[in-house]
């Protein structure tokens, strides 16, 4: 019997975290529902929803922009992301050589110092390349990914080491016997094992670039400008568009919902793959 109420107890514990977790969410999409004048009053007519911020919000603040955008930049910094961690994890993962456990102590490391104190440096630096160099990455797509690309890197070579770790070595050697060389080994038998690391490394890749504020805040100014900005220029000084805010944090939740759904199969496996050894 006690056991029993545990158990019970447990599953209404799970179903209450559950709703906690949902309620924002919930609260999001019914606020895209409605006016901006119920919003201000607080009165919600849940009977009559009206969906005329979702079609308002693409000429307001030309969100389209802003949603092509964070589709480019997310996409190109997780790739390059994934591409460099995976060869610098096997490496880590596979060969003895002098230094490497401060490399990968040094790639942990760098996760401790807050993303900020890189700001100003970062910045200073692209208003000085834009000046005195042809090169321009100053509010450009190039720009901002090489910065997500670099901040997710060390985080991404962690995950990919211990994902080629849970590899056993006998897959490689019995590959080389058959002819291939290391590298040979690598993409034909490696990757597609570790692919369920890959799509996990890549899509927390991508959710990290997806709706970060910051660095894209200070770094664009009109042409690279992503998501997080389009939704923070709804609420103007004169001027307050509530629920086309909401419709946008709808629209821009989208892409990562499908992005987690269509890969959950790939992320769960990456995750325990991971945590296999190491």
């Amino acid at each position: 019997m006690s056991a029993r109420l545990v158990n019970r107890g447990l599953d209404a514990l799970t179903w209450l975290v559950l709703a906690l977790m949902l309620s924002p969410i919930l609260w999001l999409v019914l606020s895209s529902l409605q006016t901006d004048g119920q919003l201000s009053r607080g009165a919600y007519d849940l009977l009559s929803p009206t969906f005329d911020a979702f079609t308002r919000m693409w000429q307001s603040v030309d969100f389209e922009r802003y949603l092509l955008n964070s589709l480019i930049i997310c996409t190109a910094a997780a790739l390059c992301a994934t591409a460099f961690a995976a060869c610098a994890g096997y490496a880590l993962a596979r060969f003895q050589f002098r230094g490497g456990k401060a490399l990968s102590l040094g790639v942990v490391g760098t996760q401790l110092i807050p993303g900020s104190l890189f700001l100003l440096p970062v910045f200073m630096g692209f208003v000085w390349l834009k000046q005195n160099t042809p090169i321009a990455l100053f509010d450009t797509h190039l720009g901002m990914v090489l910065v997500y690309t670099a901040f997710f890197t060390p985080v991404a070579i962690y995950f990919m080491r211990y994902f080629f770790i849970a590899i056993p070595r006998d897959l490689e050697e019995a590959a080389m016997v058959d002819g291939c060389n290391r590298f040979g080994a690598f993409v034909k038998i490696v990757l597609p094992a570790a692919a369920p690391g890959l799509v996990a490394t890549f899509v927390y890749a991508f959710l990290f670039a997806w709706d970060e504020l910051l660095f894209v805040a200070a770094l664009t100014q009109e042409n690279a400008e992503t998501i997080p900005i389009g939704i923070r220029n709804f609420i103007g000084n004169y001027q307050e568009r509530t629920a086309q805010l909401m419709a946008a944090g709808v629209v821009s939740t989208l892409p990562v919902l499908i992005a987690f759904f269509a890969t959950q199969r790939w992320l769960v496996k990456g995750i325990t793959a991971g945590a296999v050894k190491g």
